[in-house]
């Protein structure tokens, strides 16, 4: 039984014009492929079209359905019949949609809450011709609503980033959040490679959107270091990221239609635990190097003891410079040029402990400016670097001060004990290592007060003062 009731040669509602062969089936195939309920209803409210997914709810068939004056008698109780009538047929006279919510009677006798949407069909002159109804059962009605909330929520006031990206890796919708954490516009972010929009992590992010286009979402949430561009320069931040496949729920098979990249900027709380990570290790450092220190007959050893322990995860080179002709005491007034001898260093080549190299006292090559002479004419710490350059540049930067020649980034401690500068502690790190920050000022002027006391011990323990002990 066709879904719609044919009349010879012309649709119940539509114009007065000749049908083409097949379209009342066509008409029939279109409405029993739809989603939603539809029934229509001429002008008298007499009902013409009742589609399969109206059967699929009420259970009624098209051949039991069509041709009933409204559904007074079997699709709505007595009780109600008129006021669903009057209801449904004052849409004919209404402009736009009517919304309506009724109880309607399946076959079986059970009731179903259902939410309709009706509307005038017109005739040729614009007259109203009838009207079609497409209804849903409510629950399933809200649970669509709810959806479509809940994207919206998401990409308006969602507190995390939720990005929907395609096929081809490229953002296809971004949120407010998501917009401010990659420092660009909502609409400029659409349709750009990730590679644009992010410094550095983008090739990590696209081979974790490529998995789960591949193999589904990941069993749990996955955290990435990533950079993005700011008006200061690049900045670092730690990303905890979900994905979700999403599918066509209209294909027989799933077609993936792109991920839903949802994200929360957690770099503060990732920083803290690293800080405090950190701490923690440099301050079992220092606590294992004060035991072994304290094993030691010779203060001196005992000095570069407390280099090795501090040179762990902290840097690639160290040496330590003394005070030639003695501790330097600052007068206030105009003092005379201090020479530093190299007391002891790191290897250059291959790691291992820390060599005496002072016993010649011959002073180092510095020439004035050097960031170790400023150290003991300051008491104080001095930071240097070689800068954005060329490696050739940067290694005849570092062989110019004396140090080795794959030191880019310096941190010169001074070692002070009893009011007076025994010398410098010098740290040195490559270029796969990032510059020294205050946090590391600290941790090396704590070394190099360990050192200090360790030298000056040395020097009492040979019996005169202002000896060197090496």
């Amino acid at each position: 039984m066709s879904a719609s009731r044919r009349s010879g040669t012309t649709d119940e509602l539509g114009p007065d014009e000749p049908e083409e062969p097949g379209g009342s089936d066509l008409l029939a195939a279109l409405l029993d492929g739809m989603d939603a309920a539809l029934c229509a209803f001429d002008a008298d409210g007499v009902v013409t079209h009742w589609n399969r997914e109206a059967e699929r709810i009420l259970g009624w068939t098209a051949a039991e359905a069509v041709g009933r004056h409204g559904f007074a008698g079997w699709a709505v109780r007595s009780a109600d019949a008129e006021e669903v009538q009057a209801r449904l047929m004052s849409a004919m006279h209404a402009p736009g949609r009517q919304v309506h919510e009724f109880a309607l009677v399946t076959k079986g006798g059970g009731r179903v809450l259902v939410r309709t949407q009706s509307a005038a069909v017109r005739g040729p002159e614009g007259k109203p011709a009838g009207l079609y109804c497409a209804f849903s059962e409510v629950h399933a009605q809200i649970d669509l609503e709810r959806s479509i909330a809940l994207s919206e929520a998401l990409f308006e006031d969602a507190a995390w980033g939720v990005v929907l990206v395609d096929a081809d890796l490229r953002p296809a919708v971004v949120n407010a959040y998501a917009a401010r954490s990659l420092g660009v516009g909502r609409a400029s972010a659409l349709g750009r490679p990730l590679g644009e929009l992010l410094a550095q992590g983008a090739e990590e992010l696209e081979a974790a959107l490529t998995h789960v286009l591949a193999e589904g979402a990941p069993p749990a949430p996955a955290e990435m270091w990533v950079a993005v561009r700011t008006t200061q320069g690049e900045a670092r931040r730690c990303w905890r990221s979900g994905f979700l496949r999403l599918a066509s729920p209209l294909a027989e098979e799933p077609v993936p239609l792109g991920v839903g990249w949802l994200f929360l900027d957690v770099t503060e709380a990732r920083q803290g635990q690293q800080e405090a990570s950190l701490l923690r290790f440099r301050t079992n450092q220092l606590h294992r190097a004060a035991r072994a220190a304290a094993e030691c007959e010779d203060p001196v050893e005992a000095a570069t003891v407390h280099l090795d322990f501090a040179l762990a995860g902290f840097a690639d080179h160290a040496l330590i410079d003394g005070v030639a002709g003695g501790p330097h005491v600052e007068t206030g007034g105009a003092s005379d040029a201090v020479r530093l001898v190299r007391l002891a260093a790191t290897p250059a080549g291959a790691p291992g402990p820390s060599l005496l190299t002072g016993a010649a006292g011959l002073p180092a090559r510095y020439e004035e400016g050097h960031p170790a002479l400023q150290c003991v004419q300051r008491a104080g710490s001095v930071r240097a670097d070689a800068g954005s350059v060329p490696a050739e540049r940067a290694r005849e930067w570092a062989l110019e001060r004396q140090w080795p020649g794959d030191a880019v980034h310096a941190l010169c401690a001074v070692l002070r004990s009893r009011g007076r500068t025994l010398g410098v502690v010098t740290f040195l790190r490559g270029a796969g290592r990032s510059r020294f920050e205050r946090s590391d000022m600290a941790y090396a002027e704590d070394v190099a007060l360990r050192i200090a006391v360790a030298l000056d011990l040395g020097e009492a323990v040979r019996g005169r003062p202002g000896e060197q002990p090496w």
